[in-house]
């Protein structure tokens, strides 16, 4: 027994290498075929029988990954750590050995059995969009173990931001021109497809299409897909990189944990991704429900799937500060302006997004909350107490003044209870969110001029909103009262803040600020039907990722869009990439220069 052991390891020493070159090409082979195949039925016409054929196609190579896993752990001779240490692999295998027995012993299908069970219309395309996801995450498992530490150190965190974002609207734009993501004939044209695609993966919520009318249940899958990717993108994507370099993670790395998470150090930042996925899909589960039960009577939906649909849409939306509506004019529409309870879960949805995940980590948490119920003296942490109070301070301000400029105006009419409600939703809206309960084309120039500083200050840092965040915004006001006062430090809650972040407060602002002038000057040239306030308004908007517009966006001509579209994408990576570039480029001189003094002011 010994020596047939010994024989057959000896065998799978001998032939590891030829194995694992057979196994890698056939695993890539596959998957190309397999995403070809899954892109070609979900976003075409095929016929009934063409379907069957691919599902066929689709289903051996689904037992090429098993014999895949199989290989891996048989030449694997700690097969129980390999096991251990490829749980989510291991899973997965299960899930498809599940899945094709169910389906070719019992001829059963248990997802699409399943939704049909619940009376939930096209139950083939949830089926095929479920499949779609779960060859991606296969493919996507797959690529992650492919890429060692090393290669992944090589690559810069900025350019791993910016390639993720791209990648991501790469293919939404692509998916977005299949004809069947539309229910006009033929397909979307390209420039079209990738501002949508943008604007999806960016949560910015500025369209050229209606949403509810143009694109069909495929299309909106695809917009929910890029939202919640891109609402978690960034802090998922860094945390992820954080994870796999592991003690190789340097200063530069250790500077963007900082920075985007608030966290203290490299360790409390490696366990964030997993904090990060399980408070986004309870607090959306949580808000989908609340909208569901928030509906006005007179809404009538298809069917329950169909209620359902709408109501985790626009939480993630709500909770990615996406600002995507199933609704053709937004929640202006009617009945959905006088849901008054509804826009309060919005609301609070929206805020919970936009103060980010280390500081609802820092207040929500089992192990805080367990904590500070036995040592109550426990404070917050400083970046909590930014995110909360800034918020706070911004979301009361623009709201009295929303309340004070457009009670003659917009909410004119309104009872005293609806239009605070009204007041305060466009407040916490204009800070990335992008949702209406007004016309905001009908609104007073001085209010419009609010939304415009407010969409610029944005959400807080690691959140899912964009602006130049609210942490950039106080540093430079603390830094100005600090000059006013003579002081050489600045403090804020009894701590000094060090100079180099305030140069990269100043550096984010300015970057920001120069980027819309030019933006802006550009959409000038190129939009001459428009004058210049829409256009700031429009520009702004899209840097700062809220999607709120005055009606323009479709009007716009294709260069008009393609600005807009690069106003999308660097505003939601701009601000961390500089950061990240800032702590990649720091140099030390053992010298120093007789000091300057220069006229300023």
């Amino acid at each position: 027994m010994k020596e047939s052991s010994y024989r057959f390891n000896n065998f799978l020493y001998n032939s590891r290498i030829p194995a694992q070159i057979l196994r890698r090409v056939v695993v890539k082979l596959g998957a190309v075929i397999a995403l070809g195949l899954v892109l070609y039925i979900y976003g075409f016409d095929v016929t009934y029988r063409e379907t069957k054929v691919i599902f066929r196609i689709l289903d051996i190579i689904f037992l090429l990954y098993v014999l895949n896993y199989i290989t891996k752990l048989t030449y694997s001779f700690q097969r129980l750590s390999f096991i251990r240490e490829n749980l989510g692999e291991t899973l997965v295998t299960l899930i498809i050995l599940f899945n094709g027995i169910s389906k070719y012993v019992i001829s059963y299908i248990p997802g699409q059995e399943a939704l049909r069970f619940f009376g939930i219309q096209e139950s083939e395309v949830i089926y095929s969009t479920g499949v779609t996801f779960f060859i991606l995450l296969i493919i996507g498992m797959d690529f992650l173990k492919g890429l060692t530490h090393d290669r992944l150190y090589r690559i810069k965190p900025a350019f791993l931001l910016i390639f993720s974002f791209f990648g991501l609207s790469l293919v939404g734009t692509i998916l977005l021109m299949m004809p069947k993501m539309t229910t006009v004939p033929g397909q979307m044209n390209w420039v079209d497809s990738l501002f949508t695609s943008v604007s999806a993966t960016c949560v910015t919520g500025l369209i050229v299409e209606d949403t509810a009318t143009f694109f069909t249940l495929r299309g909106k899958l695809v917009i929910l897909m890029l939202m919640q990717l891109g609402g978690i993108g960034i802090v998922s994507f860094a945390t992820i990189f954080a994870a796999l370099v592991g003690k190789g993670f340097g200063i530069r790395q250790q500077s963007m944990v900082l920075d985007v998470f608030s966290e203290e150090s490299l360790f409390s930042a490696k366990g964030l991704i997993r904090r990060v996925v399980f408070i986004t899909v309870f607090i959306e589960i949580l808000g989908a429900m609340m909208i569901y039960f928030s509906y006005d009577p007179s809404v009538v939906f298809d069917s329950i799937w169909h209620k359902a649909f709408h109501s985790i849409f626009h939480s993630i939306s709500a909770f990615c500060n996406a600002g995507f509506t199933l609704y053709t004019d937004g929640y202006y529409a009617n009945p959905f302006r006088d849901s008054y309870v509804q826009h309060m879960v919005l609301g609070l949805l929206i805020v919970l997004g936009g103060i980010g995940f280390a500081p609802l980590q820092d207040l929500f948490s089992i192990e805080k909350l367990r904590q500070r119920l036995h040592k109550p003296w426990i404070d917050w942490k400083l970046g909590t107490k930014i995110a909360v109070y800034m918020s706070a301070a911004l979301i009361i301000f623009g709201a009295i003044l929303f309340y004070l400029l457009e009670s003659q105006n917009a909410i004119d009419g309104y009872s005293t209870s609806s239009s605070i409600i009204s007041s305060v939703f466009q407040s916490i809206t204009a800070r990335t969110a992008g949702f209406n309960t007004v016309d905001i084309g009908s609104l007073r120039t001085p209010t419009l001029v609010l939304l415009i500083f407010l969409m610029f200050i944005g959400a807080s840092p690691g959140s899912t909103g964009g602006g130049i965040k609210t942490s950039t915004f106080l540093l430079i006001m603390i830094s100005v009262l600090a000059t006013i006062r003579g002081k050489d430090t600045i403090e804020f809650g009894k701590r000094s803040i060090p100079q180099a972040l305030f140069y990269k407060a100043l550096t984010v602002f300015t970057f920001a600020a120069t980027y819309n002038l030019i933006l802006i000057f550009l959409l000038s040239i190129f939009e001459k039907d428009f004058n210049i306030f829409q256009l700031t308004f429009e520009q702004v908007s899209a840097f700062a990722t809220v999607g709120l517009s005055m009606g323009i966006t479709p009007d716009l001509s294709d260069t008009g869009k393609l600005l807009i579209t690069s106003s999308m994408f660097f505003g939601r990576i701009g601000t961390l990439t500089l950061a990240l570039a800032l702590a990649g480029r720091k140099s030390h001189a053992s010298y120093k220069y007789p000091a300057a003094h220069i006229m300023v002011g």
